[in-house]
């Protein structure tokens, strides 16, 4: 089992939740130093940046590594990689993180200030 953060569509209410619903552990935030991003508001990515004091909203599933090689994986975008991160709570999970050379593109609206997709989306008048 691999527990992995999850902020954008597979969290709860999100359209890819039944494939990892039975792994929900609960609501959880990352540790201060990481910046967020919309790409075109389908899906975010996260960025550690080390140094900044913002921390993401998210939520915490326990899922196979085989389901995350099998279902999660092939249907993430080519704009986010399989990361490590750090959780408030000073643990460590996997969770998508924004691709090298994504930031550089300059095409992804930074988020960061919203603290998670929810509030994004909120802001434009969607739920997840």
């Amino acid at each position: 089992m691999a527990r992995i953060f999850f902020n954008g569509q597979a969290m709860a209410g999100g359209p890819f939740h039944a494939s990892v619903a039975d792994g929900l552990i609960g609501p959880v935030r990352t540790a201060p130093g990481y910046r967020f991003f919309s790409i075109g508001d389908v899906c975010p990515g996260l960025l550690p940046a080390p140094g900044t004091d913002t921390a993401i909203d998210g939520e915490l599933y326990d899922i196979t590594l085989e389901h995350l090689r099998d279902v999660i994986l092939p249907g993430e975008p080519r704009e986010l990689e399989l990361g490590v991160i750090e959780l408030a709570d000073g643990s460590a999970c996997l969770s998508m993180l924004l691709a090298r050379g994504e930031l550089e593109r300059g095409v992804h609206r930074e988020i960061t200030g919203f603290g998670g997709w929810r509030a994004y989306l909120a802001t434009l008048g969607r739920t997840v």
